[in-house]
């Protein structure tokens, strides 16, 4: 049986009825909301989401959680290691020897040492050509120093024809490195020019000026190539072969090469 409901829940059914679908309503809402959500995803896509506005607050809240930068060193280019060359007597009022001809001694040695100065150029290395009395000289420190210097004019005898050496090792910090430079120089210049070794080596070489100027960890050496009158003509129409010789010489030392027969000391006839 069936139990039926009092009149008025009767009514109360009848007056809550549910509305009626409708198809192109309930359409144009879902396309509305599908506008929506195409619309956020075209603005939210991963551009926009990193844009210059948010990338700026990433990177400082990413920033915040590095350590400080406390006292660390600034990084500077390492300076690149020098040769020195000294033109002996360029710049100095009294030229050196001046023979009787009107051959100056600064003259003759300026020139040999430019030609020594560019053939290091051509093997890579940086050459600092100095004048004798030269500002530059003072706590100079490089790979090592050379000073070139003709010998005198005068006629002394017909031995006086060769080149001298004279080593710093008195105010060396390196004595051995001196040594070093000293043996290459002697044995390439005697093997390039086939000049003769003097051993006759004047105070004015042994306590030469420039020992004291430069920086004690730079090797130094002073050289008189030449006589200005037996060698004359070796020293200013052969200048190139003189600065060949001493170019060997600072490349056996720097390159720490062998050295060749003739030992260093011997003359070659």
């Amino acid at each position: 049986m069936i139990p039926t409901l009092p009149p008025a829940k009767k009514a109360q059914m009848h007056s809550t009825r549910l509305p009626k679908f409708n198809f192109w309503s309930s359409l144009g809402t879902t396309l509305s909301v599908a506008i929506v959500v195409a619309t956020l995803f075209t603005i939210w896509t991963p551009a926009s989401l990193f844009s210059n506005r948010l990338s700026a607050s990433l990177a400082r809240a990413l920033d915040a959680k590095k350590p400080p930068n406390r006292n660390l060193p600034t990084q500077t280019v390492a300076p690149i290691p020098h040769i020195g060359l000294v033109a002996g007597h360029w710049g100095d009022e009294a030229n050196g020897f001046v023979c009787p001809d009107g051959v100056k001694e600064s003259d003759v040695n300026l020139n040999i040492a430019t030609l020594v100065r560019q053939k290091l150029l051509e093997q890579g290395y940086t050459v600092d050509l100095m004048k004798e009395f030269d500002d530059n000289l003072r706590q100079f420190n490089g790979l090592l120093l050379v000073s070139i210097h003709s010998d005198t004019c005068d006629y002394i005898d017909d031995t006086a024809s060769g080149y001298k050496v004279a080593p710093s090792y008195a105010s060396s910090a390196y004595p051995e490195k001196v040594t070093r430079l000293t043996a290459c120089m002697m044995n390439r210049y005697v093997a390039d020019t086939g000049m003769n070794y003097i051993n006759l080596v004047t105070d004015d070489m042994t306590k030469y000026h420039t020992f004291d100027e430069v920086n004690t960890n730079t090797p130094v050496i002073i050289m008189e190539a030449g006589y200005l009158n037996l060698d004359k003509e070796f020293l200013t129409k052969q200048a190139d072969k003189a600065a060949s010789g001493i170019s060997a010489g600072i490349l056996c030392y720097l390159r720490n090469q062998p050295l060749n027969s003739p030992e260093p000391g011997t003359a070659t006839p």
